[in-house]
């Protein structure tokens, strides 16, 4: 991949107001991502920027030097409530830029002090940086570190999501937190039909998710919005010529037909029974056994 290019702006607002989802909030320190997953829903938003959701959006990173700044007057408002907050949701709060500007650890150490509880989201490992903060996070008001991880299968890994640490790496670096008592775990998503979605591929992520100590392990099927549509059409016609037709068929909307998306789960959930998850993961194992004690039955 080529360079990319780091542009310093100054934001208005650093919390974004989420509705009808799980969490009340969101933070993006950075728009755009150096990890260029083809897939990556957030590739529209550069859009808004009169930019490209291709090429500009892994190529041109926009850098909020002020967020921590603003981050503090919103948390220090009377009216702050404490709502949980979703840091990633449209870029990952670790890709390498973070290590220059420390945005995402300066965030968390803002939430650390207004006891704002936060969830994350990242392909980054860098994260172990911040151990000690999202150890007194977490005790003073919650934090929840989603590392995504869609395939453990290196061909897949290498053309979908060129700029990313591999996955063995975002692994270890996951037991490391687990070890240090950070709540952590792993979401097999998106899958991608034909390639990670495939049940062999399925039961490989998962058994190594769960033998990392992965304290919750969650999954969704590729979706497809404007603009990533395209793109992602693009890079199978060059990646992956002879599966373009059978996604044009599956993706005639933004998502897959509601017959595949339960098949493709069924797959997850049932390596998830036979490796002691709970449906809900409110009990995951606390020492997940070995995957080459296991016998499947999927």
């Amino acid at each position: 991949m080529a360079q990319a290019e780091y542009r310093e702006i100054a934001c208005k607002s650093a919390l974004n107001r989420v509705r009808g989802m799980a969490f009340g909030w969101s933070l993006n320190p950075y728009r755009g991502c150096a990890h260029g997953c083809q897939y990556c829903f957030a590739r529209s938003t550069h859009r808004y920027l009169e930019l490209g959701a291709g090429a500009d959006f892994s190529g041109i990173i926009f850098v909020k030097t002020n967020l921590p700044e603003v981050l503090a007057g919103e948390l220090g408002r009377r009216g702050w409530r404490r709502e949980q907050v979703a840091v990633g949701t449209a870029t990952d709060p670790y890709q390498a830029v973070e290590g220059r500007y420390r945005l995402t650890r300066r965030s968390l150490e803002l939430f650390t002090r207004f006891r704002t509880p936060v969830s994350i989201v990242t392909k980054g490992t860098l994260i172990v940086r911040d151990a000690d903060i999202l150890q007194d996070l977490g005790r003073r008001a919650g934090a929840t570190v989603c590392f995504s991880v869609p395939t453990v299968d290196r061909e897949i890994w290498l053309r979908t999501e060129p700029g990313t640490p591999a996955p063995s790496q975002r692994l270890r670096v996951m037991e490391q937190l687990v070890s240090a008592d950070v709540h952590c775990g792993v979401l097999v998503a998106p899958l991608l039909p034909g390639l990670s979605a495939d049940r062999s591929k399925v039961t490989a992520t998962v058994r190594a998710a769960a033998a990392h100590g992965a304290r919750f392990i969650g999954s969704n099927v590729l979706h497809l919005g404007p603009d990533v549509r395209e793109h992602f059409f693009g890079f199978l016609q060059q990646e992956y010529p002879d599966l373009l037709a059978g996604y044009q068929r599956l993706y005639g909307t933004k998502h897959a037909p509601k017959r595949y998306r339960t098949r493709v789960e069924e797959r997850v959930r049932d390596v998830k029974s036979a490796l002691g998850y709970s449906s809900l993961d409110r009990h995951p194992p606390k020492r997940p056994p070995e995957p080459r004690q296991l016998s499947l039955r999927i």
